[in-house]
């Protein structure tokens, strides 16, 4: 019997596994084949969720940039054949969204491979949860420009974009840029448009706040230097 390809959610933050459900923890328990990001990273993971097969016994291929799509191939489909579940697993939440997973997932549908999606945390969808904005009508964009005359006409069009289509944007920052980012924001979006910021979300810093651009104005915005943040926006 062929194997299956899981996709596995992880925290997102170290150590955090509190957000995981038992029944996720325990199908991961039971595969010893991952496809991850960095090898170190899924150790460390199923170090935290205690998996009872050794680390030395399993198998891991790290997909990146360069990873030849042949090299990939070669890996997963014969050990499907052979009936071994993989794992693929993000660098933190869920593999596939805002992650290159996607291309083992389309691969994995273009082959025959049956695809199995487990409940876990995604950054993205927990920050349109937590911020009042339209949850029926949204877009998520990734990284904006870096410099900021591009960031500011970025955010501008994004704006316009809302306002036509009443459509929450979503977007993310290099964490380390991310003060700047929210100041090109306040100064480049209208008075009125909600502009919300989910940061380290399911940590104990967890910081998600919403108000309208005006207001952010007003009030001092904590430090989200060097801290994962999802940025969102809605225009009137």
């Amino acid at each position: 019997m062929a194997g299956a390809l899981y996709l596995i959610p992880t925290p997102l933050g170290d150590g955090i596994t509190a957000p995981l459900p038992a029944y996720m923890i325990q199908t991961v328990h039971e595969i010893d084949v991952f496809i991850t990001e960095r090898g170190k990273t899924a150790r460390q993971f199923l170090k935290e969720i205690k998996t009872p097969i050794p680390l030395q016994e399993m198998t891991f291929f790290e997909l990146n940039k360069r990873t030849d799509p042949n090299d990939l191939a070669s890996f997963l489909i014969p050990a499907i054949k052979e009936g071994k579940n993989i794992g693929l697993m993000s660098e933190a939440g869920c593999p596939g969204v805002a992650d290159p997973g996607a291309v083992v997932v389309q691969m994995a549908h273009e082959k025959g491979i049956k695809v199995i999606p487990l409940v876990g945390p995604s950054s993205i969808l927990l920050a349109l949860m937590a911020s009042g904005m339209n949850g029926q009508q949204f877009a998520f964009h990734g990284y904006l420009p870096i410099k900021s005359p591009e960031r500011k006409k970025a955010l501008k069009e994004l704006e316009r974009r809302s306002s036509k289509n009443n459509q929450t944007q979503i977007f993310i920052e290099t964490p380390y840029r991310n003060d700047g980012f929210v100041e090109d924001a306040l100064s480049a979006l209208q008075p009125n448009t909600l502009f919300g910021i989910a940061a380290d979300i399911t940590l104990p810093s967890e910081y998600i706040c919403t108000h309208k651009v005006r207001t952010w104005k007003k009030k001092t915005i904590p430090s989200l230097h060097k801290r994962p943040t999802i940025f969102l926006l809605l225009a009137n």
